[in-house]
């Protein structure tokens, strides 16, 4: 079977939440203790259970979670943070219509029952969809026959892309290409690019993925025109592989393509505002729960170790290169080089007390203050001395990238084995390229990922850490 189905698909993403929806609104209702008797409802919840569908249909369809949730390139994580997105505002606008009311008539565990049940019933909906629709085009279902136009390495770096997506639904016919005595793999082109008309029409072609350098702007322009005239998707992949091996961003300027070469998931300002709501939360749950009662015994212990003060308080650089007060517990001896050099092994600065902190990781606790007061993120590049950021800015490329966030008490690279001292440069540079990978590709479900790392670490114990 084609794609001719694919059109439904939205259709039955869109059908199963809404059902969901009204399941966990209605089973809420019979579960909670504080709603009335079911032969007793009144206008009002019949009210609220319009707003909850209206509210649901207008969010999805502003925010197109049914569209890119089946694209064949689609990411999981993606859809999952749209969910999330959907659901947050979802949240914000029932509250807003309840606060607007002068006296409440509804209750609240209903509303908080119904959210739990929607929110768990819908990722294991969206998840399970996921994974039958990739298993049925894994098994030859529901494809669409993708044609390149160029076998060129471009091309073939598109072939290869298309060949293992088993799941996304492509079925590669094969090659148009011109100049077929310098082609690699002469089997796989099936003629000329004036072959195309022919090509398409016995192979059934959906789309078109064209790696003509844009040189040929003539050729190109045709292809476009016969696929626009015959109902054919086209990609047009242009060769940066001179200049830049990563991903890019690509948006417009009216129409003006704008390669941006940087993603930020974080330039968005409610993915800041997600990650900050986050921090928070996660913040005072650390220092309710654990250092409420942990840092006065933490600091006894330091006092008897060493004369000093309890905590030590740096300067490092933040975002922007911003710099701030970054307090740790103190773990050495006071002395003058703190400023100036890193902890090494068996350094003999470090206090009896001050070896089990940092093994421990313990020593970076009072940094949720420093989230707290938005100096610093829970999850995020390591803040460094200003000497390090002075220093290594200099010989390394793309440190100061790392400052574009907010530093944090852990990161990506600190849960794949590079923390601690950077004696040689070559170690600061894969820090920053976990850095850098971690800018581009923050979510949610990362820092939560990182997190548990984090804390696995901290159980097992860390090699580097002294």
């Amino acid at each position: 079977m084609n794609s001719r189905y694919s059109k439904f698909l939205w259709l039955i993403q869109f059908i199963g939440d809404v059902s969901l929806l009204n399941f966990a609104f209605f089973a809420s209702y019979l579960f909670s203790s504080q709603t009335p008797p079911f032969s007793q409802i009144q206008d009002h919840y019949i009210t609220l259970h319009i707003i909850f569908n209206m509210a649901w249909i207008i969010l999805a369809f502003t925010f197109n979670i049914y569209i890119y949730s089946t694209v064949r390139r689609r990411k999981l994580e993606i859809v999952v943070w749209n969910l999330v997105k959907i659901l947050t505002l979802h949240v914000l606008i029932i509250f807003t219509f309840i606060g607007a009311l002068k006296e409440s008539f509804y209750s609240r565990q209903m509303i908080l029952i119904t959210y739990i049940i929607l929110g768990t019933g819908i990722f294991i909906w969206r998840v399970i969809f996921i994974l039958l629709l990739n298993w049925y085009r894994r098994n030859g279902s529901n494809y669409r026959n993708v044609l390149i136009i160029g076998a060129g390495p471009v091309g073939l770096q598109v072939m290869r892309y298309v060949v293992s997506q088993d799941n996304a639904g492509y079925k590669f016919i094969g090659f148009l290409d011109d100049a077929i005595q310098h082609v690699k793999h002469k089997e796989l082109v099936l003629g000329k690019v004036d072959d195309l008309e022919t090509i398409c029409k016995d192979a059934k072609i959906d789309e078109i993925f064209c790696t003509l350098p844009f040189t040929s702007s003539k050729k190109i322009r045709s292809i476009i025109e016969y696929g626009d005239n015959h109902l054919i998707r086209i990609h047009l992949v242009p060769d940066f592989r001179g200049f830049l091996n990563k991903k890019v961003d690509l948006e417009f300027y009216d129409y003006v393509p704008v390669l941006n070469l940087r993603k930020e998931p974080l330039e968005n300002l409610f993915s800041r505002m997600i990650k900050r709501i986050f921090d928070i939360g996660f913040s005072l749950f650390v220092l309710i729960f654990f250092c409420s009662w942990l840092f006065p015994i933490l600091a006894i212990a330091i006092k008897l170790s060493s004369p000093g003060p309890i905590f030590f308080i740096q300067k490092r650089s933040g975002r922007n290169n911003e710099e701030f007060d970054c307090y740790k517990f103190r773990s050495m001896s006071v002395n003058k080089d703190s400023d100036k050099v890193q902890a090494t092994l068996n350094d003999s600065r470090i206090t009896l007390i001050g070896k089990f902190l940092r093994k421990s990781n313990l020593d970076e606790l009072p940094q949720f203050i420093n989230v707290l007061l938005g100096n610093m993120s829970v999850v995020g590049p390591r803040p460094h001395m200003l000497k390090h950021t002075k220093d290594y800015s200099a010989i390394i490329d793309k440190f100061m990238v790392r400052h574009l966030i907010k530093p944090g008490i852990t990161g990506w690279a600190q849960v794949n084995g590079f923390r601690g001292a950077t004696i040689q440069p070559r170690y600061m540079m894969k820090r920053v390229r976990y850095d850098l990978w971690y800018i581009e590709n923050w979510t949610l479900l990362l820092d939560i990922q990182i997190i548990l790392m984090t804390v696995y670490t901290m159980i097992k114990g860390d090699k580097n850490a002294f």
